[in-house]
């Protein structure tokens, strides 16, 4: 297939797809059906050539490791969720791979969220020869972010804390009040990335339209 027949199947796909932006209409389904089916056939094809073949055939095959042929008849056990009389056999691999996704999902959440606490405790006092955020404290001082991120941490905590009314702790409903507001900055500053991330792809297509297919604009070198 030529180079200009990829970019103008490309070009029709990306424009039925924006087609969405007026209304849903069947061109829209259509690509959009299109898509999931090439993204499902595509899936399948990573499974097979870098699961099942790669990690399971390979390794029985070629290195000799014949216990990963057990792999098999517990992978069909998954088959037989669509038995009523033996859907107890398929409940049984799925138990065993929640609890092992269970663990491996705990052990992430540690190691990401345990540093983060560590971090959030840090010294609101430096002295010399620390190094907080990678730089060498050449004299005694507040650290400034820690303050922050300590001022931050009590608000955020205390708009959370249910075990007493906060109107009986004087000053306590604005510190909470405040952490409300704390909170809200954090959540549009992620919206902001998400919203950022989104346009950088619209920009990408546009590139594509304008500079690839129709050729109507020169991008920089």
């Amino acid at each position: 297939m030529s180079h200009s027949v990829v970019v103008w199947v490309a070009a029709v796909c990306t424009l039925g797809i924006y087609t969405v932006l007026y209304r849903e209409n069947r061109a829209y389904r259509f690509f959009e059906h299109l898509f999931v089916g090439l993204a499902t056939g595509f899936g399948v094809m990573v499974v097979y050539r870098d699961i099942l073949l790669n990690k399971w055939w390979s390794k029985m095959v070629e290195e000799g490791a014949w216990w990963w042929a057990f792999a098999l008849p517990a992978g069909l056990l998954y088959y037989f969720i669509y038995s009523r009389k033996y859907v107890w056999m398929s409940r049984l691999v799925i138990a065993t791979m929640f609890g092992l996704f269970a663990g491996t999902a705990f052990q992430g959440f540690a190691n990401d969220q345990v540093p983060q606490v560590y971090a959030a405790l840090r010294p609101l006092w430096l002295r010399v020869g620390e190094q907080p955020t990678g730089v060498m404290v050449t004299q005694p001082g507040f650290d400034f972010s820690a303050i922050v991120a300590a001022i931050t941490l009590f608000a955020v905590l205390a708009y959370f804390f249910f075990s007493f009314r906060r109107e009986r702790v004087p000053g306590m409903e604005r510190v909470a009040r405040g952490g409300r507001w704390l909170m809200m900055i954090a959540f549009g500053a992620m919206f902001g990335s998400t919203v950022m991330a989104r346009m950088s792809l619209l920009v990408a297509r546009l590139q594509f339209l304008l500079h690839d297919w129709l050729g109507a604009i020169k991008l920089p070198h």
